[in-house]
């Protein structure tokens, strides 16, 4: 069994995508994630330092929405997953949620996202 922290919502502009005009103009994605740890320990003790500060968490992703580009968000999704799992060993597994709601895309539609797990 495993406990979860939950950050979802953090949201950037970022330049990445196939298409030349997105290295150009850039847009906004928005990033969820879900974090698998074993929280009994904090749930006793109520220190910081015995869990994962969610601010580290939001700070990690956001530097990988503004930070160098990429073409596919699964790759994003990918970049954002590894960096936390090998910032936080506690991690049992985690769950990235890259959402692209401004995709150049010709249909309309609500969001595209890609979700990796790891």
């Amino acid at each position: 069994m495993s406990d979860q922290i939950s950050v979802t919502g953090i949201k950037a502009f970022g330049y990445h995508g196939v298409l030349p005009h997105e290295a150009v103009d850039g847009q906004e994605f928005i990033v969820d994630l879900k974090v698998n740890l074993d929280l009994h320990t904090v749930s006793i003790s109520d220190d910081l330092n015995d869990t994962i500060n969610y601010a580290d968490l939001a700070q990690i992703v956001h530097n990988n929405i503004v930070g160098e580009r990429v073409q596919l968000i699964e790759r994003l999704a990918g970049r954002i997953a590894d960096e936390i799992m090998a910032a936080h060993k506690v991690i049992r597994s985690i769950q990235v949620t890259v959402h692209k709601p401004h995709a150049p895309v010709t249909l309309d539609f609500d969001d595209i996202s890609v979700t990796i797990t790891r």
